[in-house]
């Protein structure tokens, strides 16, 4: 194999399972992938012979409403379901993200101040030495 067709391995919405093998990794029958595809709630990719294949991310998603369909959810409810658990999720992904650079920003807000604070103590320090050299001249003339 090609390096590639591996590195096609690691893509989530890679269409690399047949609809025979996705029944049986998710214990369906090939009839309730069919049934999906027709309802339009999942897009299977289609070979140029017309055959589904299914990426990993597809086999989550056709697993998920499976379980919703078996603890009685109707198709809809069970989309509905799934979307706003989509959602929730990427609302927690912006979230962390924010969480982040927030983080970030504090911490190069604290650096800011810490050299802000040094540099406070080099011009104070700065200036008690101008003013001990002025007392000097004044002494002097």
């Amino acid at each position: 194999m090609t390096e590639n067709h591996l590195s096609r391995l690691d893509d989530e919405d890679y269409p690399a399972v047949s609809m025979g093998q996705a029944a049986e990794l998710l214990g369906v029958q090939p009839a309730f992938l069919r049934s999906l595809d027709t309802s339009g709630v999942l897009h299977p990719h289609r070979t140029g012979g017309g055959h589904r294949r299914y990426s990993r991310r597809q086999l989550r998603v056709a697993a998920r409403l499976r379980e919703l369909l078996d603890a009685g959810h109707s198709l809809v409810s069970a989309q509905a379901i799934l979307d706003l658990e989509h959602r929730l999720d990427d609302t927690d992904s912006a979230r962390r993200r924010a969480d982040d650079a927030r983080d970030e920003a504090t911490a190069a807000l604290d650096v800011a101040r810490a050299d802000l604070r040094s540099r406070t103590d080099e011009l104070a320090a700065a200036r008690e030495r101008i003013d001990e050299l002025s007392d000097r001249v004044r002494d002097l003339g």
